[in-house]
């Protein structure tokens, strides 16, 4: 699978990335239809799927219930993935709540370098709660992540933005934003045009609206999304949720044939 630069990060992602709420948590998600979560050995078996098909990049979050616990302790050849995590958003008793300041900050990353049984997270971003600029204002949370990064601690930051306004600052002043987009939401294309000028690390989530892109679900297709997704100006990668190994190959599939006609 194709891989890109993460910005300047001197971080090679491969363009589609596995997101893992789906082994976490099925709580308050968002997603068409309801899901267990996957035993260990099928947790296992997606992820060496998702590492023979090329794919090098995981997302997750505490927010992602047990997800960061479960990769520390099923992901095969853990060293050769590419991480990024969260903080500030914090998932118990099926809610969330949210915590910017700067020792919560730091001690999330710690306990996140525990649970993934890592040295050093490769990306770090700020879960927003959507007011982006309230937080970038008023918060230290990123006085704490850049702290982290001189410690060695982790290797960029950045945030998982919601709004054009706080997108623009995180690529104006930090190493990667996380943004939507989607064939039904281009609002925030003005960010991924910025980070493309820039050269900062550009990830989408939502490419595929939460499973709703699907024509079975009403979108307008998967192919037609990856299609839109991956032509537009600045992006990394797009990180998709699944825990169905049929989904996934099917997904790779789609990307490398998008991507190789467009080579």
């Amino acid at each position: 699978m194709l891989k890109r630069a993460l910005g300047l990060t001197g971080i090679d992602v491969s363009i589609l990335g596995l997101g893992t709420v789906k082994i976490g948590r099925n709580q308050q998600v968002k997603y068409p239809e309801g899901f267990e979560l996957p035993d260990d050995k099928t947790v296992i078996e997606l992820f060496e799927l998702a590492q023979s098909l090329g794919i090098n990049f995981i997302d997750t979050a505490p927010a992602y219930g047990s997800s960061e616990q479960r990769l520390g302790e099923l992901l095969p050849d853990r060293h050769d993935w590419v991480i990024v995590t969260k903080v500030g958003e914090i998932f118990e008793n099926a809610q969330s709540r949210f915590d910017f300041s700067y020792n919560y900050t730091i001690e999330s990353v710690e306990q996140s370098l525990r649970k993934l049984k890592r040295d050093v997270i490769d990306v770090v971003l700020v879960h927003s709660d959507g007011d982006d600029m309230r937080i970038i204002r008023d918060e230290p949370v990123f006085e704490a992540l850049e702290k982290l990064k001189d410690k060695g601690l982790i290797k960029a930051y950045g945030m998982s933005s919601k709004t054009v306004e706080g997108g623009r600052w995180v690529v104006e002043n930090c190493d990667v934003v996380m943004a939507t987009a989607n064939l039904d939401y281009d609002e925030e294309r003005p960010v991924l045009e910025l980070a493309e000028k820039l050269n900062k690390g550009v990830i989408i989530k939502k490419g595929l609206q939460s499973g709703h892109a699907d024509s079975a679900s009403g979108g307008s297709g998967v192919k037609a999304a990856f299609e839109h997704i991956l032509s537009l100006p600045g992006v990394s990668s797009m990180i998709v949720g699944t825990i169905n190994p049929a989904h996934l190959k099917g997904n790779v599939d789609m990307v490398n044939l998008i991507t190789n006609k467009n080579l």
